[in-house]
């Protein structure tokens, strides 16, 4: 389908609504004041992007987020267009519209993004260099998660026939199975537990690249693995994630970034204690909360953000542990962005020296 203008009512007061599809995506622009001036049905490449946007004057377009946005976003600003990339979660709430089609959405878009911004909550790509070498962090963890399903498959697989195999580390694992597996059961499981021994070869290939690249091309990550618990996978996420340290105003907001404060929906005098938010990557928070794990733990050593989350789980309650938890994951955001903007050294015992200073 397609209901064109003239290219010349095409300009910088012309804002278009460009709802991604698969293969097809629906265009729909609008003017200053609201009126269509065209809709069309494109192929959702990079040449039939081309086609529609590369000779078109300069306008805003408004897209969702999704997995086709990155690379659109990059082409659309390329050819010289102001690119408005919304937030659906934000913007639609917890349920979408009850009737919707692409037509529908490419319009709200449109509209949305001509009336006002902020009412989109945009959002900002990462770069391509980013997004590709965080596409290997998010390889070697897809391949640690098969690698712990095949191993709960197989001790699983072994106490239903009234036998276990003795614990060790996932490295460990296919050596110990390969001599304890029962006769019975060698058929089904052998080739599991050889698949696992080819599963930690490429885990350790993986983590041989990304401490590359942390001595190579990103030295910060370097510097964040002060605190205890955060190691070079950890770091090395925090930066590609974060990417410009300066997106945030104040540490504070790291914490929100990576979902770990509270939600909101306070009204006159309700201020009801909800759950986090679980905005942002899901893998950094992730990461985040497995280095407070450890911060918490008993190898964890004493130090600032010890203190803090033990002091929380003292105060008792239900789920108190993960209140600790979450709280001292939350706290490491804001310090790992305070010591990568101010370039300075950690202090683990900074609060617990500057109470004592003050006492």
């Amino acid at each position: 389908m397609s209901r064109e203008t003239t290219q010349a009512t095409l300009s910088g007061n012309v804002t278009i609504g460009l709802d991604l599809g698969d293969r097809r995506s629906h265009v729909y622009a609008v003017d200053a004041d609201g009126r269509c001036l065209t809709e069309a049905t494109i192929a959702t490449t990079s040449g039939g992007l081309g086609q529609y946007f590369a000779a078109r004057p300069g306008c805003r377009v408004v897209l969702e987020v999704g997995t086709h946005s990155p690379w659109v976003a990059r082409a659309l600003r390329a050819w010289g267009h102001h690119v408005v990339v919304a937030n659906p979660s934000a913007t639609y709430g917890s349920r979408r519209r009850r009737t919707r089609n692409d037509r529908r959405d490419a319009e709200f878009l449109a509209r949305q993004g001509r009336a006002d911004e902020r009412l989109l909550h945009p959002m900002e790509h990462r770069s391509a260099e980013a997004q590709t070498h965080l596409a290997m962090i998010r390889a070697r963890d897809q391949l640690v998660q098969t690698r712990t399903k095949v191993i709960n498959h197989v001790r699983g697989a072994v106490k239903s026939m009234g036998s276990r195999l003795s614990r060790c580390s996932a490295e460990a694992f296919p050596r110990r199975a390969a001599v304890e597996l029962p006769d019975p059961l060698r058929p089904a499981l052998a080739p599991l537990v050889e698949m696992l021994t080819l599963l930690t070869r490429q885990i350790t290939a993986y983590d041989r690249q990304l401490a590359t690249l942390v001595r190579t091309r990103y030295p910060v990550a370097q510097r964040l693995q002060q605190p205890a618990g955060v190691g070079p996978l950890t770091a090395l996420a925090y930066v590609l994630l974060v990417e410009d340290p300066t997106r945030f105003r104040r540490s504070r907001l790291a914490g929100a970034y990576f979902g770990l404060v509270p939600r909101l929906d306070a009204s006159s005098d309700s201020r009801p204690q909800l759950r986090i938010s679980k905005a942002g990557d899901e893998l950094g928070r992730r990461l985040l909360v497995s280095a407070a794990h450890y911060i918490l733990g008993p190898f964890g050593p004493p130090c600032d953000l010890r203190r803090h989350g033990e002091a929380i789980a003292r105060r008792g309650g239900k789920n108190a542990k993960k209140r600790a938890v979450v709280a001292v994951a939350r706290k490491l955001a804001v310090l790992l962005h305070r010591l990568w903007v101010s370039g300075g050294a950690y202090d683990p015992d900074f609060i617990q020296q500057r109470q004592a200073r003050a006492a």
